[in-house]
């Protein structure tokens, strides 16, 4: 019952995305046609090109062809690249998965670190001192730090590449998009290291602000935690300090940080249009941009349905995550 609930919530939420995104695209400003037409072209010449991507006909009847193709896997063809959508989407997707993949482990060891050490040292100078920079980092947007990134390790030090995925002059085909982990599984250390490094400063930018909130919440949690009584009673048995802190009182505090930390991933991926933009990473959020710059209407609807099946499937992760970690969510379940 609750899988067939789900089912249904995932139904009605991407439905409501097409249409919302559809109606958009076609009442703002701006014909993707007349982006098109060569100089010199007549009025027919432009109404067979407005036939041609069905612009001609009413946007319930286009939205109605459009969502039955989308049943059945089509998306469309894109106006500006002139490809499928779904390849374009298939081709780009994978960089960003990798670039928002690693953002989320520099946040989470990061952002996880500082939290557990601003806990164990609360009222010590370390402590404010930690939560000091988290609200500073915080308080800057991912794209300033990525402007901030691209002056220290382009022009500062020259430490890290700061444009594209990959070094041009290595030869790899890869079978997938996932060249990280492709040239990893290959053997191919000199692909997967140029690939990582390539993707260090747009992942920082990503990863700051979130880790920033991680340590924030994990630090509260585990301070609720320690004055919990399992806690008072783990430690008039005996138990090290550190072993309180991170076998007792640790695992009880990740739940909420749990949640936080899906829903700010659902979030940096969407930070990846900015990011992916300043360090030219061919990933879906510079794809993005494109499709808007050129006011292509099935790329866009496309990106945006993308991003909307994403952040539903981030969900349903950390959804079952948090019941697998916590057993009396598993009981009321039952």
């Amino acid at each position: 019952m609750a899988r067939l609930r789900h089912a249904w919530h995932v139904a009605l939420t991407l439905l409501g995305v097409s249409v919302v995104v559809f109606v958009l695209m076609r009442v703002v400003p701006g014909d993707p046609v007349a982006m098109m037409i060569p100089p010199g072209a007549g009025p027919e010449d432009i109404a067979r090109l407005r036939a041609f991507y069905g612009l001609d006909r009413s946007i319930p009847a286009q939205y109605g062809v459009w969502l039955l193709h989308a049943v059945q896997g089509e998306l469309g063809t894109s106006i500006a690249f002139k490809r499928d959508v779904l390849e374009l989407i298939g081709q780009h997707l994978p960089a960003t998965l990798e670039l928002g993949f690693t953002a989320l482990v520099l946040a989470v060891l990061a952002g996880g670190s500082a939290g557990v050490v601003s806990a164990a040292m609360h009222g010590r100078w370390i402590s404010s001192l930690t939560d000091g920079a988290a609200a500073v980092v915080q308080a800057v947007p991912d794209f300033l730090w990525g402007l901030v990134f691209i002056l220290l390790f382009g022009v500062v030090w020259i430490w890290l590449p700061i444009s594209g995925r990959l070094d041009p002059l290595l030869d790899f085909h890869p079978v997938t998009g996932f060249v990280f982990f492709e040239s990893l599984l290959r053997g191919r250390l000199d692909v997967t290291a140029s690939v990582f490094s390539h993707s260090v400063a747009p992942a920082l930018a990503l990863a700051l602000p979130v880790a920033a909130m991680i340590a924030r919440v994990l630090k509260a949690s585990m301070q609720e935690a320690l004055a919990a009584d399992y806690v008072l009673l783990a430690r008039l048995k005996g138990l090290s300090a550190t072993r309180v802190l991170l076998v007792e009182a640790l695992p009880n505090a990740v739940t909420p940080t749990l949640q936080l930390t899906g829903v700010q991933f659902a979030f940096l991926l969407g930070g990846t249009v900015l990011i992916e933009r300043l360090f030219s990473y061919p990933g879906i959020g510079s794809l993005s941009i494109s499709a808007v710059v050129a006011r292509d209407l099935p790329l866009i609807q496309g990106v945006v349905l993308t991003f909307a099946v994403l952040f539903i499937a981030i969900n349903l992760v950390v959804e079952a995550l948090t019941v697998a970690l916590n057993p009396r969510l598993r009981s009321r379940q039952r």
